[in-house]
């Protein structure tokens, strides 16, 4: 592997979390986003939950999925 050429690995969006994440949460806020679009933050094991019942409280949940792919980052950071 070239410098440079190392993937970025996937961290929970957590605030102050740094652990590799194994969850995708796919939300929406339907007051600024089409209904198609998802936003995605990822998750590890211990903060998943705390995380979706964040998106859920707000109705902005739509679903959580195994986070398949290393290479693949948050699309915002987390609360």
């Amino acid at each position: 592997m070239l410098p440079g050429d190392e993937q970025q690995l996937a961290v929970c969006s957590r605030k102050g979390c740094h652990a590799a994440a194994g969850w995708e949460l796919h939300w929406n806020n339907p007051r600024i986003h089409t209904p198609d679009r998802r936003k995605v933050w990822l998750a590890c094991d211990e903060h998943r939950d705390w995380l979706e019942d964040y998106l859920r409280t707000r109705s902005l949940w739509i679903e959580t999925v195994r986070h398949t792919e290393a290479g693949v980052t948050s699309q915002d950071g987390g609360r």
